[in-house]
């Protein structure tokens, strides 16, 4: 008797499912641990990298405001009007330093950042009001002495709660020191930034300096000791974000950091374990005591069930290993018919059956969605390029009506025209390369309205490929990324497009003379054209973009009949080649006869 089905089935249940659920019940809480742990880093460090990102940002704004301060004729007329004492009368220099007044204000209104600038000179005199000597000043004493250019959140005579970014004032010709320029930026706009940063429920993040001071306002309310020792290890690491562990009154902080380049500030978000774990200790609880109430259920269960279970068991096995397979049609045959489906094996059966059917149309249905997936996906991509390049086009019209150039507006809008009717043409997405070169040609013409003779273009075309289809728009942007890396440190752009058939295969190589592309991204590109590059293209951001697009619609629309190799060197150029397997397309396209 005690060998018995049920008697066994009691043991096997015991086994397998009570004493597991017991082991994962400790095993569990502890994996979570680690998973919650691992992602809490990688999330908390990526978020704090945007804002650190968001902070250079800022600081960058600040920083070309006052070099645009310190070159600035006016500034440095007031200078040169309060050194010559003798030559330069009071009326003068009243006058001088009201114009400089109005520069000042004319550029903070322009500012979108409502950043504030004002003038000090060695005694104090500035432009938003008199101080005593700098000298005598704080701020400009640790500026003066230890280079220390970017200052806490304080009250300015021209704002309340500002940061501040401090510039030498000197003149460009002798470059005898003057005094100083302060760029105030409201601390505002760091704070609320900061504040989206949370972590847990009781998380802390501050902005601190190298001596642990808080640079924004409100106090740090995380242990003094735990804020020094984080700081001094943070110090010695090499990584410019990562996570430390500092054990504090039995309890351990967690301190993740993102070193900001600015000012030796440092990104401290922290919380202590017992805090962000909490409810995993929770789950932990609650598990052992489900465990308790399995192992009761599994003793009710097992008397319940019968030997006649063993003979439709095996069939229905059967059918699912050729479910497992994919094989459904065998599998429909092979699934057990039972008479009457009110007791548990029929139920089992009859749901098993209709789950077979519905997985296999679901299969079918999720085959079809995925190709209209695909679709969207590519005409998502298509979509990114002509909001840019309209963009850049009316910015070009814009500068040269400005101008007053008629005849080259009417040039730049004519050949707009044609630009767009090629492009808002979405009977197909296929163009013969032909016609994408005759797009660019006019592309070209654009841009050399705009930068005149600082821009060279050199085309080669092969009539033997000429013919081919290919996708629209897979040259334009990056020629257009070209021609602006170019001129980036450079006052001439050179550049060559060329266009050739090797046996089955088109070959278009993109020349130029720029900044070339860092080794970081041209890595990033490889890793980004995986199995969701599309995803990739559309969520990705900065000047990586365009080739992105490029290289996403490519591999979306071709798969492996596409490669590519960039060739870079920093600030010598670089060389982008894109090999299409050649072969017939719909060509629906309305081309472009020359009209």
């Amino acid at each position: 008797m005690f060998f018995s089905l049920r008697n066994r089935l009691f043991m096997i249940f015991t086994l397998l499912l009570t004493f597991p659920f017991l082991v994962l019940s400790i095993l569990i809480p502890n994996w979570f641990t680690s998973i919650m742990e691992e992602r809490t880093k990688s999330s908390t460090i990526e978020m704090m990298e945007q804002y650190s990102l968001y902070i250079d940002s800022i600081t960058s704004q600040a920083e070309d405001l006052g070099k645009q301060v310190l070159v600035n004729p006016t500034t440095q007329e007031w200078i040169k009007s309060e050194e010559n004492d003798r030559e330069v009368s009071d009326a003068e220099r009243l006058l001088m330093k009201n114009q400089l007044k109005a520069e000042l204000s004319s550029m903070m209104i322009n500012n979108s950042k409502a950043m504030s600038v004002s003038v000090y000179l060695n005694d104090g005199t500035g432009t938003a009001g008199n101080l005593p000597p700098l000298e005598k000043t704080i701020w400009f004493d640790e500026f003066y002495k230890d280079d220390q250019r970017w200052l806490r959140s304080h009250n300015d005579l021209m704002a309340d709660q500002v940061n501040s970014y401090l510039l030498p004032l000197f003149d460009i010709n002798t470059l005898d020191l003057s005094g100083v320029i302060k760029v105030n930026f409201p601390s505002s706009l760091l704070e609320n930034a900061l504040s989206k940063i949370k972590l847990g429920e009781n998380g802390r993040v501050y902005l601190l300096d190298s001596l642990g001071r808080n640079v924004l306002t409100g106090s740090v309310d995380t242990p003094e000791n735990v804020v020094k020792e984080s700081l001094k290890t943070i110090k010695t690491e090499t990584n410019s974000s990562g996570l430390i562990e500092v054990p504090f009154e039995k309890e351990e902080y967690m301190i993740f950091y993102q070193k900001a380049k600015v000012g030796e500030w440092v990104l401290v978000r922290e919380i202590t374990k017992s805090e962000l774990f909490s409810q995993v200790n929770e789950l932990q609880r609650n598990l052992l005591l489900t465990s308790g109430w399995i192992f009761l259920l599994t003793i009710m269960a097992s008397y319940l069930f019968s030997s006649t279970i063993v003979k439709p068991l095996g069939k229905l096995t059967g059918a699912m290993k050729l479910v497992e397979k994919g094989e459904f049609k065998k599998a429909k045959q092979l699934i057990p018919s039972i008479k009457t489906a009110n007791d548990e094996i029929g139920y089992v059966v009859d749901v098993f059956g209709q789950t077979a059917n519905r997985l296999d149309t679901l299969i079918e249905t999720e085959y079809e969605a995925n190709i209209r997936r695909r679709d969207a996906e590519y005409k998502a991509l298509l979509l990114q390029i002509n909001p840019h390049f309209l963009n850049n086009t009316l910015e070009t019209i814009g500068g040269l009506a400005a101008q007053g150039k008629n005849k080259e507006v009417i040039d730049v809008t004519i050949h707009l025209g044609r630009i767009m009717r090629y492009s808002l043409n979405t009977e197909s997405d296929m163009v013969t390369l032909g016609e994408e070169m005759t797009y660019i040609r006019r592309f070209m013409e654009i841009l050399k309205l705009r930068y005149e003779e600082a821009l060279s273009v050199s085309i080669q075309e092969d009539p033997a490929a000429s013919p081919l289809p290919i996708i629209k728009f897979v040259i334009q942007p990056l020629v257009e990324n070209s021609v602006k890396y170019s001129f980036i440190e450079k006052t001439e752009a050179v550049l060559r497009i060329s266009t050739k058939k090797v046996n089955d295969w088109v070959e278009i190589v993109i020349e130029d003379n720029g900044i070339g592309i860092p080794e970081s991204i041209v890595e990033e590109l490889k890793r980004d054209h995986g199995p969701h590059e599309s995803s990739h293209v559309l969520e990705s951001k900065g000047r990586s973009i365009g080739l992105k697009n490029v290289l996403g619609r490519l591999k979306l629309y071709y798969g492996e009949n596409f490669t590519y190799h960039i060739s870079s060197k920093e600030y010598q150029g670089t060389t982008i080649v894109l090999r299409i397997k050649s072969g017939e397309g719909d060509l629906h396209a309305e081309g472009d006869s020359g009209r």
